[in-house]
């Protein structure tokens, strides 16, 4: 075996690293009461050290996080579901590709992809939000 680190699954897509970080936040700040951007700033960070000096082992556990985030999110309905669904997507994206990559990576996330294909169905059938009638509106201005 090699003592290199392999690094081919850096290459699967930039999306993850794109993001995740706003919307892995959004998803984390009503149980932290900090503010977003402080929030996005250390998702961020964390991403880019997951990157720069993690391991596939390592990311894929981060990603674990995001579907445990996304599916608390479909189940409670609490949680921003645009944020949920831009993450769940994501990550779903994301362990759909690792089939192409050497190594056990698609076996080890086959649960995460269901979970996550349940969450974001649950997430889509949700009702649109209703609009803001114009009294509403003008209340709010």
């Amino acid at each position: 075996m090699s003592t290199r680190r392999s690094l081919v699954w850096l290459g699967l897509t930039p999306e993850p690293e794109q993001e995740l970080p706003a919307a892995v936040a959004a998803l984390r700040s009503p149980a932290t009461g900090r503010p977003p951007s402080v929030l996005v700033a250390a998702e961020r960070h964390r991403v880019e050290r997951l990157v720069l000096r993690g391991t596939q082992r390592g990311w894929l556990r981060y990603l674990r996080e995001v579907t445990d985030l996304v599916v608390e999110a479909a189940g409670s309905g609490g949680a921003d579901p645009s944020a949920a669904l831009l993450a769940g997507e994501v990550v779903l994206d994301h362990h759909r590709m690792l089939i192409g990559l050497p190594g056990a990576g698609y076996e080890r996330t086959g649960t995460q992809r269901r979970d996550l294909e349940q969450a974001l169905a649950r997430l889509r059938s949700r009702p649109a939000p209703a609009p803001l009638s114009h009294s509403q509106s003008r209340s709010t201005a």
